[in-house]
């Protein structure tokens, strides 16, 4: 109308850039909360599929992808493929794997938020949710958007980071229901970012800064780490004592108060123990110049742990007269955890790795992995995990294996997990 500026209406509520395992399923809550919503990723194979109705994620089916197509979500691969004049919110969800030096790799981060920038309009919503050290979004985000967009953050659009608490293949907890801690480069913009996740999440928990939102993240999962480094080496050294420490921390667990049980394994695995606390180990070094012992020796004793898993199965074959050159060995399990496909530095790859230095006849089964690959060499897969070997290695008790079967057929059984008794078993 004359005299009238036009309302600028936006043809997508909410782009999320990167579709992994992170991005999908907040892509899936936000379509069932009736929003818009529009994925970019730059795998062309990942859009395609997305938008043909096919998952490449382990906790959306192709039925999920299905419904979230019928609610308007779609996958594109570029900026050019979303219409409008921008969205409301933008989602970064994208990878931050280690660099050479141990420290957090944020190429995908810087690229996604240049990709951002070209999107971003005055009153729009930037969040990170990549796992990164402290002051990654006001340093590095912040002038890469304000530069492009010519806008000043917490003036002209909003800025806040958020910390993923995916946790792959847990049917009790995921977006909707673990609460969601959001925090801003000012209390307006975690008020704007908090305003969306209370349209996908039960609770959202408010920091006093972008700067301990993302703290947060790093806390949770140095915790896990060092717990777990904690109870991996008590198994070694409960193993020569003579102590079945499975059993200890058994009886410890019925504690109600001051204590939560960890378990050991054969090594750590997925995106958040191996790599996380690392980026707050660069961080403090990088800025502060001296070490966070705690995560460089939780570090030390978890990358251990597959070294130790080959040389206990050294020991096991030598108890039985057979050397570990030239024998079968089976491993059950190459996921980094339970019922899941994602091998994300995987401690099986590790343990394989060294087995097959040593001159073991490898084999491995996995109902998620159908085909399975250490140093560009094809490992062949058994039709059975009771399938005849000299040695058996557990390494992920996924549900469907029946390892009671398991330990009754297998020649020698060792057992990383814990999960199996028998005169042929022996635990790590």
């Amino acid at each position: 109308m004359k005299g009238h500026h036009a309302r600028r209406i936006s043809t997508v509520d909410v782009v999320i850039i990167g579709l992994g395992y992170v991005g999908l399923p907040l892509a899936q809550e936000a379509v069932r909360a009736g929003l818009r919503v529009t994925g970019l990723d730059i795998r062309q194979a990942t859009v395609d599929g997305l938008n043909a109705g096919r998952s490449h994620v382990d906790d959306l089916s192709d039925a999920d992808i299905a419904a979230m197509l019928a609610g308007g979500f779609r996958a594109v691969t570029n900026v050019a493929g979303i219409a409008g004049t921008g969205p409301d919110v933008i989602v970064i969800c994208v990878p931050t794997p280690l660099s050479e030096s141990d420290g957090p790799d944020l190429t995908a981060v810087r690229a996604a938020t240049e990709t951002a920038a070209t999107l971003v309009r005055p009153g729009c919503t930037v969040i990170l949710e990549s796992t990164t050290y402290p002051g990654t979004t006001d340093e590095i985000v912040r002038p890469v958007l304000e530069k492009a967009s010519g806008l000043s953050a917490g003036i002209g659009f909003h800025l806040a980071f958020s910390p993923e608490r995916i946790d792959p293949g847990n049917e009790t907890y995921g977006i909707r229901n673990t609460p969601k801690v959001v925090g801003g480069i000012t209390p307006a913009c975690t008020e704007a970012a908090a305003d969306f996740y209370a349209r996908v999440c039960d609770t959202v928990v408010r920091a006093k800064s972008a700067r301990e939102a993302e703290m947060a993240k790093l806390l949770e999962n140095t915790y896990r780490h060092v717990n777990i480094a904690l109870v991996n080496e008590m198994a070694i050294f409960c193993h020569e004592l003579g102590v079945d420490l499975w059993d200890a921390i058994r009886c410890a667990a019925t504690k109600p108060f001051g204590f939560q049980a960890f378990y050991p394994g054969p090594g750590v695995g997925g995106h958040c123990i191996p790599i996380d606390p690392n980026y707050l180990s660069y961080k403090v070094r990088a800025e502060l110049n001296y070490p966070f012992r705690f995560v460089e020796l939780a570090q030390e004793i978890n990358s251990r742990m597959p070294g130790y898993v080959v040389d206990r199965a050294a020991e096991l074959l030598n108890t039985h007269a057979k050397p570990l050159n030239g024998a079968r060995v089976l491993l059950l399990g190459v996921t980094y955890k339970r019922d899941i496909a994602d091998q994300r530095e995987s401690p099986a790859r590790p343990i394989a790795r060294k087995l097959l230095q040593r001159g073991a006849a490898l084999s491995y089964h996995d109902p998620f992995v159908d085909n399975w690959q250490v140093d560009g060499r094809d490992i062949p897969r058994v039709a059975s995990p009771v399938t005849p070997a000299d040695l058996t290695i557990l390494l992920q008790a996924h549900t469907s294996y029946d390892l009671a079967d398991i330990a009754a057929k297998s020649r020698l059984l060792f057992d990383t997990r814990g999960k199996i008794s028998g005169e042929s078993v022996y635990p790590l």
